[in-house]
């Protein structure tokens, strides 16, 4: 029995794909000997937007020091595979397949999200593996989050919490906030990055109310750009480091986060320099050099973002203002359940044309008519087209030596990049 066929009837547990509770979770954890209990010592990541950024440094800090680490992220790109990392690598595929039919066995007919079930899988397989480290990428939120079912992490983070998912987590920063700081426990330190201050006055008030301690950005510590460099400083002294090999301006305040936790975690400056160099996160201001699609424009430049909120959209801009210039193309696609104009707003000044597509195989996509009436009432010049394919296919006809850059969500960038190969 293969994963995806196993994958495939998991969908069919529940009608709804989110459901925040966790009351199936504890059931099915229970129904399988309680993994979480058994687990490497776990960083759990939450906050809005560098989430997964701060994972990859951390990965790659603690990797570089000689650590042997799982990960667990969501979601995935082109493969279901990517979201659980046993030791560094991808979990094989008879690995996940054993631990999907074991949970589906112990779960029955009882109703279970699929990110619920899969996050059990992911815990099971973390718990058969001798590892130092699990990092564990909260989903959704953080109180109510799947994996929010370990009592006593070795460290909590909070990345900047923005608006994003106002249907499930709340209509202000404040309530958005309140969900987030749910993975403080008592007696663990806390990680927090650059807040809003309605934001950091609920999480500080969370951390007093559980008994936890705080090292949050500004505070606690600090972190700033300086001759090409990054300097971060806290209580233990200054680091002298190179830049983030993750582009982009923002990038500087998640690796300020990722070195904080570094530093609580008692690693070295081995791996603090590992933390800038080594780090991976595709799908995040990632140039493409290589595959189809980059022949179709291989005089230009093809990049690829996930980013999908407000502040993804002006940590965007931030990155496109910072590269040398030139003729700038979006090709974008969204989910229905985005904020197309909060996105927008702050990027569209640097694009010479918006080229909009529906995401495939997703029922929540907007279609590209929709969202070029979006671009066009915000006065962009922006039209549709039926794939990414045609869209760049247009761009190289007349501008060969353009930068693309798709954009506007996960889900497409991970449709392009299993176009691409």
């Amino acid at each position: 029995m293969t994963s995806d066929l196993i994958l495939k009837r998991l969908l069919d547990l529940h009608p709804k794909s989110i459901d925040l509770t966790l009351d199936r979770m504890w059931r099915l954890l229970d129904a399988v000997g309680n993994p979480q209990e058994r687990l490497p010592q776990v960083i759990h990541i939450a906050g809005t937007n560098g989430k997964g950024s701060v994972l990859a440094m951390m990965r790659a800090g603690l990797e570089g020091a000689g650590h042997r680490v799982n990960a667990y992220i969501s979601p995935h790109l082109a493969q279901f595979h990517e979201r659980i990392r046993l030791n560094g690598e991808l979990i094989g595929e008879p690995d996940l397949a054993e631990v999907l039919a074991e949970c589906e066995a112990a779960n029955g007919d009882e109703p279970i999200t699929f990110f619920e079930i899969t996050t059990v899988a992911a815990l099971l397989a973390f718990s058969r593996t001798e590892a130092d480290y699990t990092l564990l990428e909260v989903g959704l939120g953080g109180r109510l989050d799947a994996t929010n079912v370990i009592a006593k992490p070795a460290l909590t983070v909070i990345t900047p919490v923005s608006m994003d998912h106002e249907q499930y987590l709340g209509t202000t920063i404040e309530a958005i906030a309140g969900e987030k700081a749910g993975i403080l426990k008592s007696g663990c330190f806390g990680v927090v990055g650059r807040q809003e201050e309605g934001a950091l006055e609920v999480i500080e008030q969370r951390a007093w109310d559980v008994g936890a301690t705080l090292k949050s950005h500004g505070q606690h510590w600090h972190v700033w750009e300086e001759n090409d460099r990054l300097v971060f400083q806290d209580e233990y002294g200054l680091l002298d480091l190179p830049r983030p090999v993750l582009l982009g301006r923002h990038q500087f305040d998640n690796a300020g986060i990722a070195l904080a936790g570094l530093r609580l975690l008692g690693q070295d400056d081995v791996a603090m320099e590992a933390a800038m160099l080594n780090a991976v996160w595709p799908a995040r201001m990632q140039r493409l050099r290589k595959g189809p699609l980059v022949r179709l424009i291989d005089a230009g430049e093809l990049w690829l973002d996930g980013g999908h909120n407000p502040a993804a959209g002006a940590a965007l801009a931030d990155c496109i203002s910072g590269l040398p210039q030139k003729p700038t193309f979006m090709i974008l696609g969204m989910l229905n359940t985005k904020d197309a104009q909060g996105y927008l707003a702050p990027v569209l000044p640097e694009m010479s044309r918006v080229l909009t597509v529906e995401i495939p195989g997703e029922d929540a996509s907007m279609s590209g008519e929709q969202l070029t009436e979006i671009a066009t009432a915000m006065g962009a010049e922006a039209e549709p087209f039926l794939s990414v394919e045609d869209a760049i296919k247009e761009i190289a006809a007349t501008n060969p030596h353009a930068r693309i850059v798709i954009c506007g969500s996960l889900y497409l960038a991970g449709q392009v990049l299993r176009e691409n190969g």
